[in-house]
């Protein structure tokens, strides 16, 4: 009776503690969200929105539009996750059996060492190698570009995309692995004929935590895109992104339409990455 009684203070404990964890999760997104509109009022204006939801960042004119910033983020996001999304399925693909298994464990291995490595690092070694070799490849531009800054994004993403991937694979894997064997499918038809179509919903959860990292990353668009406040017509053109935007600004400006643009910025990322978090989950609600 004693010990029936101890174990169920324990589940109503661990339940107030996971329900105030919660709230204090959701209570902090919301503040957040709250803090970003309240400073961006201004911006709603029909004044503001004339300055800031324009497509020019001239400050010394008067211009201090945020929309090719906005294009130029989603540009990089998209661009990097086209590189590291089937990167990492690959990798997964090859750790699941269509690789040798010896090599496996140290693949996923190193995958997980390159997630514990700080953004910095990736940023510095890319900022040493990548421009001088566009530079090199193509005679055009400074280097600075789209291109080396989604590589190096793109590298940056695919291992947490892999963890997300595999904890998802590792159930079904167990579960499915034997039925395959017994049919006499090979390793590569378990994994992209039954693998990757039953797991559609991890996958494109996979992808969206993937693109919301790249949307987020400050310093490696920061190091890599050349800052120019243009719309990304080539990959190997200059841009700038939000995040790289913000840091910007609030270096160097305080008050004013410039820093305005700062909220309008946060909140753009912010509703950017709900939006695509509630269509993931509506979407896996619809697949169960």
């Amino acid at each position: 009776m004693k010990r029936a009684h101890s174990q169920s203070r324990t589940d109503a404990l661990l339940r107030v503690t996971l329900g105030t964890t919660a709230a204090i999760s959701v209570a902090a997104v919301l503040a957040i969200f709250a803090f970003l509109v309240y400073f961006s009022l201004p911006v709603f204006s029909a004044e503001g929105a004339r300055q800031v939801l324009s497509w020019d960042w001239r400050p010394l004119e008067g211009s201090f539009g945020i929309l090719p910033m906005v294009v130029g983020s989603l540009a990089l996001s998209t661009l990097a996750m086209v590189l590291a999304f089937p990167a990492a399925v690959l990798v997964c693909a090859f750790a699941y059996g269509v690789g040798p298994k010896w090599l496996a464990r140290p693949v996923m291995a190193v995958i997980n060492l390159m997630t514990g490595i700080p953004t910095i690092v990736y940023a510095f070694v890319a900022v040493l190698t990548i421009p001088p070799l566009l530079r090199e490849l193509f005679d055009a531009g400074t280097g600075f570009a789209l291109l080396g800054a989604a590589v190096t994004l793109a590298v940056l993403v695919m291992p947490t995309i892999v963890l997300v991937i595999d904890s998802n694979w590792r159930g079904l894997a167990t579960r499915t692995g034997v039925v395959c064997a017994a049919l006499g499918m090979s390793p590569a038809q378990h994994v992209f004929g039954v693998l990757v179509p039953v797991s559609r919903v991890g996958l494109l959860s996979a992808f969206v935590l993937g693109f919301g990292r790249a949307l987020g990353d400050t310093m490696i668009a920061l190091m890599l895109t050349g800052n120019a406040p243009l719309l990304p017509t080539s990959p190997l053109g200059s841009i700038r992104v939000l995040t790289a935007h913000i840091g910007m600004v609030l270096a160097t400006a305080v008050g004013g339409p410039a820093h305005q643009s700062v909220f309008a910025s946060g909140l753009i990322l912010l509703l950017v990455t709900g939006t695509i978090s509630v269509l993931v989950r509506r979407a896996a609600r619809q697949e169960a």
